[in-house]
């Protein structure tokens, strides 16, 4: 399945930040959504702030239309006040982009594991995100930090408790 670009990304002012204030925070709001859309798409999780710009999320290489990276990094920066990107770093170069949150990553495997009866079931790590159980679940291929964040929501919520194995790190869930 191809990704569906929105009409906005067809709009040559799109890539310009506008400079009245209602319309600048419809185009950010634009820009995150597609931003986000896109990584979750591609199953993204880390975004290179320079090679960003050569993304086609940034770049409309049909019309020759690239957002600047300082229009970038305003993105970025919404992004990381919405709760949806952490800084790898202090420069800001690398990022960790969360199209889904934590929690909400929590709430769907723990429906998963209610639903298949399998609440007082300990999992490896590997097995929830790369089990044969888990293959056409959303949450298949989770990479390990963001399967940890969430098996920490549901640890703070009593529904499950992170355990270390011999091998790794595991899960029990409530």
């Amino acid at each position: 399945m191809s990704f569906e670009w929105p009409w906005q990304y067809n709009f040559p002012p799109f890539f310009t930040l506008q400079p009245n204030v209602d319309t600048r925070q419809k185009q950010l709001a634009a820009w995150c959504s597609l931003a986000l859309s896109y990584c979750r798409h591609h199953k993204l999780y880390t975004l290179d702030v320079l090679e960003a710009q050569e993304s086609p999320v940034f770049n409309n290489k049909k019309m020759e239309r690239k957002l600047s990276m300082e229009a970038i990094q305003v993105v970025f920066e919404e992004l990381r006040k919405k709760g949806n990107l952490e800084w790898l770093d202090k420069n800001k170069s690398r990022c960790l982009v969360m199209w889904r949150r934590p929690e909400e990553w929590g709430k769907l495997i723990y429906q998963w594991v209610s639903k298949n009866g399998m609440v007082n079931s300990v999992f490896t790590l590997y097995e929830l995100s790369n089990g044969d159980d888990t293959q056409g679940e959303e949450f298949h291929g989770l990479e390990e930090w963001m399967l940890l964040r969430s098996l920490q929501a549901l640890q703070t919520e009593g529904k499950a408790e992170i355990i270390t194995m011999d091998d790794g790190k595991g899960v029990k869930f409530f």
